[in-house]
């Protein structure tokens, strides 16, 4: 057995992720990935870009703080390849080049801004096509901070893709009106129609929360019903209530019941009734492309 480690720093709205994963190779078996460790790092970088446009001086450090452990993290556990991917807030941001280059010049670590289209194909090139029966429809939702991506699976093959600007601190910024809502819901509606039996796969750090508060295993849905009850729950307790008793990290409390409408809306909009959940994201993505490259 042959051991290889790959890492993906996915830099979002909400936070910096760093995922340090195995891949077990043997002669005449398909590799196994498997997550070494995960370490995310609170930096709100789209509470600055969607408020101000730009990234602060504050976060600019704070984020060259990170990437620079990120970067002894990979030294000591003898990562051989990563890439670093930014999405929503640093596309945004006017200073997000700038940004960029200071964290290589002080880390040597390079980031890439990334497009919408790009994030979705990233995130599509995970394990997710084993969960994808190639007799059924999918609507796939991947809800970050500051966009959310989403995908129409038919009869297993891509219909249509789309990166919409509503995210879980857009949201709690008052940065998406009704005219917003009303385009999601229209483009939902067009590439779902005539589709039947459709399920939702939902990704981000939200669902993937409360799919783990659940203990349910990854290939057992979530129902709307659920989550719609669950959204109840959480908008009737308090901020510290949230941390306290759902054990929801401070950043996680207050964009959860923003952030989960995103879901619920989109799931009614297609007329689905159930979820599956596979805990994967951009950083898996980018790990697995890492190896498929090299």
């Amino acid at each position: 057995m042959n051991i290889r480690k790959f890492a993906g720093i996915d830099i979002g709205s909400n936070g910096v992720r760093l995922l340090i994963a195995n891949v077990l190779e043997e002669e005449g078996k398909e590799p196994i990935f498997s997550k070494g460790s995960l370490v995310r790092v609170p930096i709100r970088l789209g509470a600055d870009v969607f408020e101000q446009g730009k990234i602060s001086p504050e976060n600019t450090v704070r984020l060259k703080d990170a990437m620079e452990a990120y970067r002894l993290l990979m030294k000591v556990q003898g990562v051989e390849a990563y890439r670093a991917c930014a999405t929503s807030a640093m596309r945004e941001a006017t200073n997000g080049k700038e940004v960029v280059e200071e964290v290589a010049q002080q880390t040597g670590i390079f980031i890439e801004i990334i497009d919408g289209a790009e994030e979705a194909a990233i995130i599509a090139n995970t394990d997710l096509h084993t969960l994808l029966e190639g007799d059924k429809n999918y609507l796939y939702i991947d809800v970050g901070g500051g966009s959310t991506e989403f995908t129409v699976y038919a009869q297993g093959e891509v219909r249509a893709a789309r990166s919409f600007p509503i995210g879980g601190v857009r949201l709690l910024k008052g940065k998406a009106d009704e005219q917003l809502w009303d385009k999601v819901k229209d483009w939902i509606r067009l590439y779902t129609k005539d589709l039947k039996d459709m399920e939702a796969i939902g990704s981000g750090g939200n669902i993937n929360k409360i799919s783990k508060s659940t203990g349910k295993r990854k290939d057992v849905p979530l129902t709307l019903h659920f989550l719609e009850e669950y959204l109840e729950q959480i908008n009737q307790m308090t901020y510290e209530e949230r941390i306290r008793d759902l054990e929801l990290n401070p950043d996680r409390a207050d964009i959860l019941p923003l952030a989960l409408p995103i879901y619920i809306k989109a799931m009614k909009w297609a007329k689905i009734k159930h979820i599956l959940v596979p805990k994967v994201g951009l950083a898996d993505g980018i790990v697995r492309q890492l190896y498929l490259n090299s």
